[in-house]
């Protein structure tokens, strides 16, 4: 049984707004959250955290991030120990306010772990690890490559198993997507695989040959099987309205990743949760000169954001959002409520309410930087930081 926990003295982010308030969890979940001071004396064997001038918020649950491929391989061929990368992870993760991590892992992209064993591997240890013991919530969202079409197997195997929570179809290849540019796609493989023009040509000539035996009945069928399960369904990508159509036919519930506002907003009309990059919001734009995700949830057209390939960028994102007008509220359901609405997960996770799993951050700024200074899961402290030391008058 987990003991009561109470969050004292800090400004509450809830989904209608904020409030001065106090937070109690008994047993993993939010009990209570009541004005400064209506919460009776501490009794022992209570946790008290001290949130007084900090804000309050959920914990962030990220539905897209591929950190943890990097975690493994942080450079071609170069692999480490899966448990390893997976139990410093998390702290990692924890530290940067993510309370629930969906793990993306890509099946078929070449620029990704290499092989579908390291892939299946690397599900089955988040999958058993996540059971014996974990600092936060962990999921695996599978993205599948519509053109490997010797994965399809293994994706269907995964979504019968169990092993995965969320699943993505994705279409990297040149003239679509993000590779919409004429060049693109083969400037992208000659500088990350370090290959020259003539073996790029042979590359491109087989991923096309490939995806001309897509068969798309079996992935819609695929897709069906995995929203048959609870599992949700997400397209990559995607450049057009025309193309958000086929995504939706396919399944999809949420566009990841609209190519253009054009795209994004059409996405949204038809009822599709779109989700856009933090990395994007902190850095003021798209890396690859696409859609200015600001832009977006400005016009309404994306109501989640992910972290992408860069866990730290989510919680500052939130307080970027801030800073644009913004409501904070609001900018942090992007992060934690709309993400876990989007994965059928909401009435669980994803905001503080009375019931809920006690997932929640203790956030201070410093020069205009969001830090987590406590961070609970499950109604436990899993990540606390202290004071920090002043150097201002010491030599070294």
């Amino acid at each position: 049984m987990i003991g009561r926990l109470i969050v004292k003295g800090g400004k509450v982010v809830q989904p209608h707004g904020i409030a001065e308030a106090d937070v109690v969890a008994e047993n993993g979940r939010i009990t209570a959250i009541e004005a400064w001071g209506a919460v009776r004396r501490a009794e022992p064997g209570d946790t008290v955290v001290d949130a007084t001038g900090a804000w309050v918020l959920p914990g962030l649950v990220d539905i897209h991030c591929d950190a943890i491929e990097k975690e493994v391989e942080p450079r071609p061929n170069t692999l480490f120990p899966l448990e390893m990368a997976f139990l410093q992870f998390e702290r990692k993760l924890a530290g940067h306010g993510i309370t629930t991590m969906y793990h993306s892992l890509s099946l078929g992209v070449g620029l990704s772990l290499r092989g579908e064993h390291l892939v299946a591997e690397m599900i089955r240890r988040i999958a058993e690890l996540r059971k014996e013991r974990a600092m936060i919530r962990h999921g695996v969202h599978l993205r599948y490559e519509v053109s490997h079409l010797t994965g399809f197997a293994l994706a269907q195997q995964c979504i019968e198993q169990g092993l995965i929570d969320y699943l993505s179809f994705m279409d990297h290849a040149p003239g679509v997507g993000q590779y919409k540019r004429p060049g693109s796609f083969e400037k992208y493989v000659m500088k990350n695989q370090g290959v020259g023009p003539e073996e790029v040509k042979q590359i491109v000539a087989e991923l096309q040959e490939r995806r001309s035996r897509i068969d798309w009945g079996r992935l819609t069928a695929l897709a069906a099987e995995a929203r048959s399960r609870g599992i949700a369904v997400a397209s990559h990508d995607d450049d057009s309205p025309e193309q958000v159509d086929r995504s939706k036919a396919l399944g999809a519930g949420v566009a990841e990743f609209p190519l253009n506002l054009e795209t994004a907003a059409y996405a949204a009309r038809q009822g599709l949760h779109v989700c856009v990059g933090a990395p994007n919001i902190v850095r003021g734009g798209s890396h690859d000169r696409n859609l200015t995700a600001l832009d977006a949830i400005r016009a309404g057209a994306a109501g989640i954001l992910c972290s992408d390939y860069h866990p730290a960028s989510l919680l500052q994102a939130v307080f970027v959002l801030k800073r644009e007008g913004i409501p904070l509220e609001q900018a942090a359901a992007m992060a934690s409520l709309n993400p876990a609405r989007a994965l059928g997960q909401h009435e669980r996770i994803g905001s503080l309410e009375p019931g809920k799993l006690a997932d929640l951050l203790v956030v201070r700024t410093v020069r205009d930087c969001p830090l987590v200074a406590c961070a609970v899961v499950n109604g436990t402290v899993v990540m606390e930081t202290r004071d920090y030391v002043d150097f201002a008058e010491s030599s070294l």
